[in-house]
């Protein structure tokens, strides 16, 4: 996702078009008004390229859904009717713009916010039962004594364990407004009773930076989840301490980065480019949407060696920062096609609280390339893309994706790349398949795992208070025995697989339990720190970085 931020506009967008307010009063009008009448009040403002088209495609949906409301067998709900045809209708355009009702924008916003009210508590839930991860630090749940590995069993008075709720639900019946106090009854090992603590709800930062550590004394490494209204400042912050520390070259982490405000991606990508070279440019019906963005600032990492991690994944925003910095040269892209999302959208406030997302323009690479991959015959095809590339061999051999020999475009250096959707890397990492097992991903999705992480933590909790996580990292092992406990508890769980299956994924489950244990009791650098051992794209990206001369071959100095 890719849109134009809130502080542009009421210098970039059209008028919203009000059209929901008083719906059903409208469609009771008597048509034999005339079609001026209704046209000189319709607040749509048709295109002065065709307002008669509009006007009449405007005046034959109102005199249906009119139809239906007042003569069908049945009763209807007309609101909703005319919601599913604004999604069909948009849906007809391109994958992307989307209609989002009043009651989903809240939720849907949230994506972009850098912070929330609540009580600052990851969780997962596993059996029906909501069980803490870890208390964030220095939030109010934190302060309030709360431990991971607690089991919530209501939160205000409201049963949750064992009622079925989905974990967005529970999160809402977490969040409040800010001062506001909520009891939770938990549950903790070794206490015959449960506990009631009263937490006050405050402000919780909701970071996009996932990481940002040195993997060595010179070796930075980033990971940015989205492109949110504080993505940039926070990037900055996290690259200048890095800097301090000594960082002299830098891996940037935008997998499964989804996009998010384009402004706040290229400042970003301004941070790495010199000069005042082009970092993005758009082009939209007319001039009013086409635009061109260059570097304008002193960046503070414009030299120094720079690996940026994607995938497919990887799309919009992220994927014009991946396409700017390979472009220029700047960059070694490490992994996998990226997902091929170049379309962007302008949110356009409703009448009714609702939000119109349109695409106005598709996004452009410095050296011409278009981001958008094909629409496909329909939305459901188009959504499949990612399952049909793994179908074709494409996630598995860079030799199984094609790429059209007409859009072949060159960076500064000369090198070739080419466009038709997604940005291909310089080096291609295979998805590891054990990962994306069925058993594997089975597992983590019924949380087993982390349950697992989470028993064994508070089974040893003092012992690993009295270890360094370095001395932890050095000589934790999960032993065979765990792992078949592991099998077996997860076996009970309807999460079946022979001898051989968890042989083929005992190494990635060692890993990922050594992971999370370290999670719960060192924090999350840690938690990266251990992943980044099983972790071959960024084995990949590290060595790319490292290596003087081959970076000086694959960029062409």
């Amino acid at each position: 996702m890719s849109i134009l931020p809130p502080d542009s506009l009421e210098k970039s967008r059209p008028v919203a078009k009000k059209w929901r307010a008083g719906l059903r009063q409208i469609l009771m009008l008597s048509l034999a008004l005339g079609c001026g009448v209704l046209v000189a009040n319709n607040p749509f403002r048709p295109s002065s390229e065709n307002p008669d088209a509009t006007a009449r495609g405007y005046l034959r949906f109102k005199e249906i859904l009119s139809y239906v409301d007042r003569d069908y067998a049945d009763s209807v709900d007309t609101e909703g009717l005319a919601d599913y045809a604004v999604v069909q209708m948009l849906e007809k355009l391109d994958p992307h713009s989307v209609y989002i009702p009043a009651r989903d924008r809240e939720k849907t916003d949230s994506f972009l916010q850098s912070d929330y009210d609540g009580v600052g508590i990851e969780f997962n839930v596993f059996r029906d039962t909501m069980t803490v991860v870890a208390p964030l630090s220095g939030g109010p749940a934190e302060q309030a004594g709360v431990q991971p590995g607690d089991q919530i069993l209501s939160i205000a008075g409201k049963r949750v364990s064992g009622a079925h709720l989905s974990t967005p639900r529970l999160s809402e019946l977490l969040r409040g407004p800010r001062g506001s106090s909520l009891i939770l009854e938990l549950r903790r090992r070794h206490l015959a009773q449960p506990l009631r603590l009263s937490i006050a709800r405050s402000r919780i930062a909701n970071s996009s930076i996932d990481a940002a550590y040195l993997v060595d004394e010179q070796t930075g490494y980033i990971k940015v989840s989205r492109f949110a209204s504080n993505t940039y400042d926070e990037f900055r912050a996290a690259l200048v301490d890095l800097r301090r520390q000594g960082l002299t070259r830098l891996v940037l982490d935008l997998r499964g980065n989804p996009g998010g405000y384009l402004d706040r991606a290229t400042r970003l990508a301004d941070e790495f480019i010199g000069g005042s070279r082009k970092i993005v440019y758009t082009d939209g019906k007319g001039e009013q949407y086409d635009s061109q963005t260059y570097a304008k600032v002193a960046g503070e990492f414009e030299e120094g060696a720079l690996v940026v991690l994607v995938d497919e994944g990887s799309a919009s925003a992220a994927e014009v920062v991946a396409g700017a910095l390979q472009d220029h040269d700047r960059a070694i892209l490490v992994g996998r096609r990226t997902f091929g999302k170049g379309l962007v959208q302008q949110p356009i406030s409703l009448s009714d609280g609702g939000e119109l997302r349109l695409t106005i323009a598709r996004y452009y690479t410095p050296a011409g390339r278009s981001i958008q991959k094909p629409y496909g015959a329909n939305y459901a095809e188009y959504s499949a893309d990612v399952a049909n590339r793994a179908a074709r061999g494409e996630l598995q051999s860079a030799d199984s994706v094609r790429f059209a020999k007409e859009l072949k475009f060159r960076t500064d250096h000369g090198r070739v790349v080419y466009g038709g959707g997604g940005i291909m890397p310089d080096v291609f990492v295979p998805r590891d398949s054990v990962a994306h097992s069925a058993y594997y991903t089975r597992l983590l999705a019924h949380g087993v795992a982390r349950a697992f992480a989470l028993n064994f933590y508070q089974s040893h909790k003092a012992e690993l208070e009295g270890l360094r996580f370095e001395q932890f990292n050095a000589t934790f092992r999960i032993s065979d025995v765990q792992l078949a406990s592991l099998a077996a508890q997860a076996a009970q769980d309807g999460v079946k697989a022979d001898p051989a299956t968890v042989r083929r994924c005992a190494p990635l489950l060692r890993n990922q339990l050594k992971a999370y244990i370290a999670r719960s009791a060192y924090g999350l650098v840690p938690y990266y720190t251990v992943l980044r051992e099983q972790d071959a794209e960024l084995q990949s990206a590290l060595h790319a970085v490292s290596d003087s001369s081959a970076q000086l071959a694959l960029l062409g100095k």
